[in-house]
């Protein structure tokens, strides 16, 4: 039978509106019921800091009792008390994710501050600017070791304590250039693509423990410590927020942590293997290079 007549080409054309001017606004504040992770204790690795700080007082708004973990004293002890300003329980805990020693102590410490661990933010990172000719081993390194090596360290003594109590969950701070490339961050990209291999690999393992494996990964992150080492140039920030399509702006540390909250909270309790984009659809352009 033939098949039914087209409307003519004239009706088909429909007027695209042209979008709104873009005003560049403040990120909310992420939004969950302030009971949502109650009895849940949480432990944040480079907690002291940019994307940690919001996630650990994300986690805490949404009840958890939330320990911080990093190198550095003044800034994790400055964290928590902002955790425990928001009534709930706080330690401030030293670690270096890249000794297996320091990260066995930590948790030790963890379980006899706040009790053992329900939930556990990879989020401890490092990062420069280098192109690769002129990388050094020990420059290389330096990132590997904290981003691929401390996200196993920290994951596998968590997972040996969940599997103990009947599971828990994990969620790693991976980025978008572990599937892109990273010009000028070669040993990043390549970190954090061994984590989102990891992330899906513990969830397998580790998923008939009841322990789920989750990660995000944020585009380019605007922050006080991101904008003075990697986008150094305001041109290259403008550029980069301009190709975003939502909003026409960089990622916050605000918008990482809601999606951390999501996946620690039982909304997730199905999820696991899972990556969580948050970059506002820049990946899906052309990223600008430094000059």
């Amino acid at each position: 039978m033939p098949g039914r007549a087209l409307p003519s080409e004239a009706h088909n054309i429909v007027p695209i509106p042209a979008p709104p001017a873009r005003a560049v606004r403040r990120a909310p504040v992420p939004t969950f019921r302030s009971d949502a992770l109650s009895g849940r204790v949480c432990l944040v690795t480079g907690g002291g800091s940019g994307i940690g700080r919001e996630i650990a007082l994300a986690l805490a708004g949404a009840g958890a009792d939330v320990a911080v973990a990093g190198r550095r004293e003044a800034p994790r002890e400055a964290v928590a008390a902002e955790v425990r300003g928001l009534g709930v329980r706080s330690a401030a805990l030293e670690l270096d994710v890249r000794d297996p020693a320091s990260v066995s102590r930590c948790f030790d410490a963890l379980d006899a501050a706040l009790g053992p661990v329900d939930v556990l933010v990879n989020n401890a990172g490092a990062n420069f600017v280098c192109p690769a000719l002129a990388m050094t081993p020990n420059g290389w390194r330096a990132v590997v070791s904290t981003v691929l090596d401390g996200t196993f360290h920290c994951s596998r003594e968590a997972a040996r304590r969940m599997v103990d109590k009947g599971g828990g969950r994990i969620v790693n701070n991976a980025a978008t250039n572990a599937h892109d490339g990273s010009p000028l961050m070669a040993h990043s990209g390549a970190a954090k693509a061994g984590v989102l291999s990891l992330t899906e690999t513990l969830a397998v393992e580790w998923g008939p423990f009841g322990i789920t494996v989750n990660a995000i990964a944020p585009g380019p992150v605007s922050t006080e410590g991101a904008d003075s080492r990697l986008w150094p140039q305001e041109d290259v920030r403008r550029r980069v927020a301009e190709k975003t399509p939502l909003g026409g702006r960089m990622a916050t540390a605000r918008d990482c942590a809601g999606a951390v909250v999501f996946l620690a909270s039982e909304a997730a309790a199905f999820i696991t293997g899972a990556t969580l984009v948050i970059d506002g659809g820049n990946r899906l352009r052309t990223m600008p290079q430094p000059e």
